[in-house]
């Protein structure tokens, strides 16, 4: 079992490393009192015998006790680092010790005794998986092992995080590097659902989706997934079972290398996009000019979406802003420049729906009376982006409801 901080938690924690980062140690004390109400509050709620209480306060006051050390001194990466740890730490052993008051056989297994990343952010999964097959031996008795997400070790063997996905993306990385039978990412919905219930009203969970169909929709907005986060169970074909905390009868969706050819499973929505139009007669029959366009975009590590081209124009689609003014400047070199912001990326998944007959007729039948600024398939089988406006996004969500599910008006 993996386990996240308690809710809240990371993001308090986030705000004290600024503060204290900052020099505020006033302000960051009273952040700190105020978590420590929180964490005594759910401490004293979370046990029953005096024993287990006991155990509890104990355990809220080794953790703020760090904490406060942690401000006291010389704040760096490191040290925020470190504090970021502590919200996984200290959650992983108020569950253990739950589960102890309730007599069930468990041990704390740490995560800071396997997991790690290289000197690249990347995660070693064949070393995690080494760790892992030395010390489960040991164990293999005990009914529930629990260890903590999201935090590991680095190339230095210092405390780091894995960043993206947290606690989902370490469930994923150890049912990899130990060939679990079934991953299972328990949230508050049924599964995925084949539209964003948020903005469309008559959604419906899916009940099985392939890697790839996940791994698309992750990326392009569904936010029950990180698109980090299945990789790793993809890569050694191990599926993954979406759970509803709330009801656990509900059957969630199945996430594996099975799948149905053709048919549409999903959409979802991606924001914030920005459109970059490059304009310039001289790319009539220019050998590399796309090349050092992309170098462009290389040089700010900022990624591209959607592209479409072409014999006097190219436009692109980005979603990070940070470095827009700069990457303009530098295209400005290759011909007019134009920059569309506020623009929506809509993604219609499937599993080989580039290989379905009538699949586009059938898209833009649902967006008849909605304005389409480009579309990009063909490029993966297995989804067809449409890029509108903003302002259109909740109407061509639920056209596309309509016109792909027969739901909703």
């Amino acid at each position: 079992m993996v386990l996240s901080a308690l809710s809240g938690t990371t993001n308090v924690l986030v705000k004290l490393s600024d503060l204290l980062r900052e020099g505020k140690k006033k302000e960051a004390e009273q952040e700190i009192q105020v978590l420590e109400v929180h964490y005594n509050q759910y401490a004293a709620s979370l046990y029953t015998t005096p024993e287990s209480q006991a155990m509890g306060q104990d355990i809220v006051n080794r953790y703020f006790s760090l904490i406060r050390l942690l401000a006291a001194g010389s704040f760096d990466d490191r040290s925020g680092r470190e504090l970021l740890a502590q919200g996984e730490l200290a959650a992983t052993e108020f569950f253990y010790y739950h589960l102890r008051e309730r007599k069930i056989d468990a041990r704390l297994l740490p995560a800071l005794h396997f997991m790690s990343i290289d000197e690249n952010q990347e995660p070693e999964l064949e070393k995690i998986g080494e760790r892992l097959k030395a010390l489960l031996p040991s164990m293999d008795q005990v009914d529930i092992l629990i260890t903590q997400g999201y935090i590991c070790r680095n190339h230095k063997n210092e405390i780091d995080n894995l960043k993206r996905g947290g606690s989902d993306y370490t469930a994923s990385l150890i049912g990899a590097a130990i060939q679990a039978e079934e991953i299972q990412i328990w949230t508050d919905i049924d599964g995925m659902h084949n539209n964003d219930p948020r903005v469309v009203n008559e959604t419906f969970p899916i009940a099985e989706l392939t890697f790839d169909e996940a791994s698309e929709l992750a990326y392009f907005g569904a936010k029950i997934l990180h698109p980090s986060t299945i990789v790793p169970a993809q890569k050694m074909g191990v599926p993954v079972r979406l759970k509803n905390t709330m009801d656990e009868k509900a059957s969630g969706t199945l996430i594996s290398n099975k799948g149905t050819m053709g048919v549409v499973k999903a959409i979802a929505a991606k924001d914030g996009i920005i459109v970059i139009n490059i304009k310039s007669s001289r790319m009539l029959l220019a050998f590399g000019f796309l090349r050092r366009v992309f170098e462009v975009f290389e040089k700010f590590k900022t990624s591209i979406d959607m592209i479409s081209t072409s014999e006097v124009a190219v436009s692109l689609t980005i979603d990070d802003p940070r470095h827009l003014e700069s990457i303009v400047s530098e295209l400005q070199q290759f011909g007019t420049i134009s920059v569309e912001k506020d623009q929506t990326i809509i993604c219609v998944v499937g599993n080989k729906l580039a290989e379905r007959e009538g699949v586009l007729h059938e898209v833009f039948r649902s967006l008849e009376n909605i304005p389409v600024r480009m579309v990009s398939f063909g490029g993966s089988l297995n989804n067809i982006s449409i890029l509108v406006n903003s302002v259109q996004k909740e109407k061509s969500l639920q056209a596309l409801n309509h016109g792909l599910f027969n739901l909703g008006k």
